[in-house]
């Protein structure tokens, strides 16, 4: 991404040099100027529309009040985030994929999170932000009785950023100071607007017409995995193992776990209708927890494959539990190395609530793993939790655990928890003694969860439209933040195999996720567009907004110099602004070592 970053760069340096040797040359027509590599498109086009919106003048100054109100919470929230996270980037630097510099750019294909698959709506997004945004000056212009010099379009090189209207500066200065802070607010408080109708029709009877698609999502094949060799790719959708029916993932998870064949004909939904394949399992280790596998690794596209368990081939998880309830400690033969496999949920940490805490064998133990709980054999780390489930706070339950390759038993009171059940206050890693074993390779699609997180599952109240609204300006960087294992882009392909169409907007068919899509991107970057443009820093509007709040306020105050107060205070809390914008897109990679 980084040299799609520098040849970027380049094509922009390159353009900066055909434009102003075109412009010294006197090739370009007078509507048309640059500034390095930005190019502005003045018109005058437009002017009479704005005069004719701006009629009912009592309604737009109701409705920039209104803007101004909102703004101004927006700055403040929008300072104090810039501010703490500017001393986070410095206190704890910690440098991720989402704080790295091209992802501050809103470019397809250069952000990691903005995918080509989706540009043109991302394009079409930005563009109704941009339109909104400058249409609100204008018109706000015009209800203040401010004169326009020319409006236009401003582009960095052949790519839309911004457009802009440019107020006559005499007429602006004579204007009074509420018309000019109505007219620089209006640009947030329409992007705004759109955000909120955007997200109202998206989670509403959009996402009320799509449903998931019964059967298992593949969103990615471990590589060299049997579900690699029999041809399963990214979008498809499991649908029945042996001619039995999987609803979803979990279903599939327990049919194969189940099964002990070591062969199964998976029936395999596309785009283009279904199709079985016959898969051949083995088992392998795709992820180990520190020390459980040493030597071999965890990068889960080169998966260590068991080549036998005590001496005994095996091929199938349910093959491999048979052994590990009679024997919990086994010795398991790889294509790289040999390890003792502990069949059991292995604890990675204790909580200060848990009824463990003072036990100092298990605290200063390296290696805890939970083989017997309240009479039953635990296998995994979700038979402990399933276990769990069926306790209640107070019980006393008998717990067997290899402490340090040593095994121990002991009993231990229940509390009270997060959950409405008995609570032990440990932190589980998944998998059977810390291992990630499987037998067929794929990864699910979390397809449910962002339906919910859209609104599709409930109705529409107004918490729940701030929920989704908060959920949505998140998808792109949910598997960034470890919310789920994937982002969100929107509903491309392979995507959409996994969602079906219903109800009075079936009619629509595929078109309906191009609309999703649409309200989707359009929604999300007019917010984003909203936020930026409220940081109080010159030359956003939040800039312009705190300068006449300012005046208005020492306006007020028995001050000497009030105009050199206002620049005081503008001033700093601007270079505030920009320092911490700095930090927090910079600070990180410069501080995190």
């Amino acid at each position: 991404m980084v040299d799609t970053l520098w040849l970027v760069l380049g094509g922009l340096m390159f353009y900066w040099f055909v434009m102003t040797i075109a412009q010294q040359q006197g090739w370009l027509p007078e509507q048309i100027r640059t500034q390095g590599p930005i190019t502005t498109l003045h018109t005058q086009y437009g002017k009479v529309l704005l005069d004719r919106l701006s009629q009912p003048r009592r309604f737009w100054r109701a409705y920039g009040n209104f803007g101004v109100g909102i703004a101004i919470v927006m700055m403040a929230g929008v300072f104090l985030m810039v501010l703490i996270a500017g001393i986070q980037a410095v206190v704890n630097p910690q440098p991720t994929v989402v704080n790295e510099p091209q992802n501050v750019l809103v470019i397809p294909g250069v952000n990691d999170f903005l995918p080509l698959s989706v540009a043109p709506e991302i394009v079409f997004g930005l563009l109704v932000g941009l339109v909104v945004h400058e249409g609100g000056h204008g018109l706000f212009c015009r209800v203040g009785d401010i004169e326009i010099d020319s409006m236009g379009l401003a582009m960095l090189a052949i790519i839309p950023i911004g457009a802009f209207v440019e107020p006559e500066e005499m007429s602006r200065l004579k204007a009074d100071r509420g018309s000019q802070t109505r007219m620089f607010a209006a640009g947030v408080t329409n992007n705004f607007a759109v955000t909120i109708v955007g997200f109202l029709l998206l989670f509403g009877p959009v996402m009320g017409a799509v449903s998931v698609a019964p059967g298992a999502p593949v969103g990615d094949i471990v590589t060299g995995s049997p579900a690699d060799q029999a041809g399963i790719e990214r979008g498809d959708r499991i649908t029945a193992i042996n001619g039995e029916s999987v609803a979803d993932a979990d279903a599939l998870d327990r049919r194969l776990t189940e099964i002990e064949d070591k062969t199964v004909d998976v029936t395999v939904a596309t785009g283009d209708g279904e199709r079985t394949e016959r898969v051949t399992r083995e088992l392998f280790v795709t992820r180990s927890a520190a020390g459980a596998l040493e030597g071999a690794g965890n990068d889960a596209d080169q998966p260590v494959h068991i080549q036998s368990v005590n001496g005994t081939n095996v091929s199938t998880r349910a093959e491999l539990r048979s052994l590990l309830e009679s024997t919990p400690r086994v010795t398991v033969t790889t294509n790289r190395t040999e390890f003792e496999l502990v069949g059991g949920a292995a604890v990675q940490g204790l909580t200060e609530e848990s009824p463990l805490a003072n036990r100092s064998e298990i605290i200063n133990a390296s290696q805890f793993v939970i083989t017997r709980f309240d009479g039953e054999r635990i296998v995994s780390a979700d038979e402990l939790s399933a276990a769990l489930e069926t306790t209640s706070p107070g019980e006393t339950v008998q717990v067997t655990a290899v402490v340090d390759g040593e095994q121990r038993q002991f009993s231990t009171t229940l509390t009270d928890g997060p959950a409405d059940h008995g609570y032990i206050g440990v932190t589980i890693i998944p998998g059977i003694g810390g291992n990630t074993i499987d037998d067929f390779g794929i990864f699910d699609y979390p397809a449910e969860q962002f339906l919910a997180s859209l609104g599709g599952t409930s109705g529409l109240s107004p918490m729940g439209f701030l929920s989704h609204s908060i959920q949505a300006l998140s998808l792109p960087f949910a598997g960034a933040l470890g919310a789920t294992s994937y982002n969100f882009a929107g509903f491309v392909e392979p995507v959409t195999n996994f969602y079906t169409v219903e109800g009075p907007l079936s009619f629509l068919g595929g078109w309906l996720f191009l609309i999703a899509n649409l309200l989707f991107w359009t929604g999300w970057i007019n917010i984003n567009l909203g936020f930026f443009n409220c940081v109080p820093a010159y030359p956003l509007d939040g800039g312009h907004i705190l300068r006449s709040s300012t005046e208005a306020l020492v306006s007020r105050l028995n001050v000497g110099d009030g105009r050199r107060l206002t620049r005081m205070v503008t001033t700093t809390i601007g270079l505030t602004m920009g320092a911490g914008l700095v930090l927090m897109v910079f600070g990180p990679q410069l501080f995190g070592g």
